[in-house]
């Protein structure tokens, strides 16, 4: 078929690149419905995110953990708006330090600044990292953690700390709510009655929004009447964490192409209602 997802409902949660995001699966002939859950904002106070960045600019950080490309963006952004003469010696220090990446986003943004990662994780999660990182001497080692949105990243932070590593955290970015109340439930409401054939997470954020909306209950039982399709790891994760069975996931590079795709092969041909479980 030259449209697999003609007719097709499909949710989307995605904020930052709804657009982007839509049009993939319109073309494809997918009837989109916009739920934007999540919106990303920067960080209220700027101080704490300019003095790592001018820590790690005075060539005090030996490595830097990015969790995310987003995290990376905004300190930048921060830097450029708030103290500009911090731009060239945090480069500097950049292209020295150790450069460890959770994921292709990270990595996509590093090169954005003609930069690339040293270490990727070999599994695009915190565990992933804390794995990759096993192989390393870290004792004393001055280590840099970008944060994802406020979340504190116990167990990395732990692991760290364990293997003797000295560490800062900076969190450039935080997590808000996108669309509102009525709106949230209004997409349980559809889910739950059928309407809608898949909903798309792009981020663990945006199903954790969803979970503060309602009972748990109340949620999981929406999500179980559609197809579940998760950009990645981290995101199945998270929703298996919550007990919801993942549907569609591309098996690598998780970006939003390889996710219509995903979405496309699953919905073309088959019914609307929900498949089961994927292996992972």
């Amino acid at each position: 078929m030259s449209e697999p997802l003609a007719g097709r409902v499909i949710a989307v949660a995605e904020a930052r690149e709804l657009d982007v995001f839509a049009a993939l699966l319109e073309r494809r002939g997918a009837l989109v419905q916009r739920y934007p859950l999540v919106r990303i904002i920067d960080a209220p106070d700027p101080a704490p995110v300019l003095a790592f960045v001018g820590t790690a600019a005075d060539g005090g950080l030996d490595d830097l953990i990015l969790l995310t490309g987003e995290g990376l963006r905004r300190m930048m952004g921060c830097i450029d708006r708030q103290q500009p003469s911090l731009r060239a010696g945090f480069l500097s220090a950049l292209a020295q330090m150790r450069k460890i990446t959770r994921g292709p986003k990270p990595a996509r943004a590093l090169r954005e600044l003609g930069l690339n990662s040293d270490l990727p994780a070999a599994v695009p999660t915190t565990q992933g990292v804390i794995e990759t990182l096993r192989a390393f001497d870290l004792h004393r080692r001055r280590v840099g953690v970008q944060l994802y949105g406020a979340e504190p990243n116990v167990a990395l932070i732990d692991f760290l700390t364990g293997a003797g590593a000295v560490v800062a955290t900076v969190a450039p970015y935080l997590y808000a709510d996108g669309a509102s109340e009525s709106a949230v439930l209004e997409l349980l409401e559809r889910m739950a009655g059928g309407q809608i054939d898949a909903i798309a997470f792009t981020s663990k954020a945006q199903v954790e929004r969803l979970f503060r909306a309602a009972p748990a209950e109340r949620v999981r039982a929406a999500l179980a009447e559609t197809n579940v399709a998760a950009v990645g790891p981290v995101v199945s994760e998270t929703l298996a964490f919550y007990g919801v069975a993942v549907n569609a996931m591309p098996d690598s590079a998780w970006f939003m192409k390889p996710l219509t795709a995903s979405l496309s092969e699953l919905l073309a041909g088959s019914s609307s209602q929900p498949m089961g479980d994927i292996e992972l």
